[in-house]
């Protein structure tokens, strides 16, 4: 079953220590390649986010970005670490002692300093249990959404490939009054050249125009790649690699075609075909 890389999830969760929230996007790309943003304080969870991420998609250019808020709030108490406060204004005055030229201390820059403030007590294993845990979530909705679209996009290559079977089916219809004309049209040519040449000798042209003019490998070949597209279409692993394989092979037998084309019904065919695999081809691109 085909499923997209295109797809969006969006997650908000609220716990006793704050608030997350994860959005994910991705887009079609050639293989898997994830784009974190986090805050710092949670760079340490990327290992496990990319576990998880490999375990439910195989390709496309995944964006993933993460809002996070602990705390209860602006109430919230701003707690202070006295003792390092202590040491840091000890420090400042041995400083002034050996410097009367320095600025006293700055109540608002002492607070900047590493270790100042105190934040309240937090789980973190709890903590980066559920930005990982909410980041599945996410990855569930976007995993959805693109199966959503790649069931659309396995229906739009359906039609193609029945539109292009009807072609092969008409082509193929068409081809003994092609050959019985192109026989008729060089006796006549003959004709009316006053030529006398012998029997056998029509016969080895005409069998050399018939070869030539022969598609009915191309129109086999082309049926194949039919049947194949439509059971690729209905496995359960990534398959998008191998249905733009099998474009390529389609687009190659209609060029075949379209090459050994004596009729303007069958040049019109092959152009046809080519125009229907390019559309499919442009939807495989977006298929995982």
């Amino acid at each position: 079953m085909p499923r997209s890389m295109t797809g969006f999830g969006r997650i908000e969760a609220s716990f006793d220590w704050g608030n997350l929230s994860w959005e994910v996007r991705s887009v079609n790309h050639r293989y898997l390649e994830p784009h974190f943003r986090l805050p710092e304080t949670q760079r340490q969870c990327e290992p496990a986010l990319r576990d998880v991420l490999r375990k439910v998609l195989n390709r496309g250019k995944v964006e993933a970005t993460l809002q996070l808020q602990v705390g209860k709030g602006d109430n919230s108490e701003l707690c202070l670490d006295s003792q390092r406060i202590d040491q840091i204004i000890n420090a400042v005055e041995q400083l002034g002692r050996s410097n009367a030229n320095l600025a006293p201390i700055n109540p608002l820059e002492l607070l900047r300093w590493p270790g100042v403030v105190v934040e309240d007590s937090l789980d973190h294993e709890a903590l980066n249990a559920a930005v990982v845990q909410g980041f599945a979530d996410a990855l569930t909705q976007l995993s959805a959404n693109r199966e959503r679209e790649g069931a659309e996009l396995g229906q739009f290559i359906e039609q193609r490939l029945a539109a292009i079977a009807e072609q092969v089916a008409e082509v193929r219809k068409l081809m003994p009054s092609i050959l019985q004309a192109q026989k008729e049209k060089l006796v006549a040519r003959v004709a009316e050249l006053n030529v006398q040449l012998e029997p056998e000798r029509i016969e080895q042209e005409i069998a050399l125009l018939a070869q030539k003019a022969d598609v009915d490998e191309e129109l086999d070949r082309l049926s194949a790649h039919i049947t194949e597209v439509r059971l690729t279409l209905k496995k359960s692993e990534p398959i998008g690699r191998r249905l733009d394989f099998l474009m390529q092979e389609l687009n190659r037998e209609a060029n075949t075609l379209s090459s050994k084309s004596v009729v303007s019904e069958t040049t019109q065919a092959a152009v046809e075909l080519k125009v229907l695999i390019e559309q499919m081809r442009e939807q495989v691109q977006n298929i995982e």
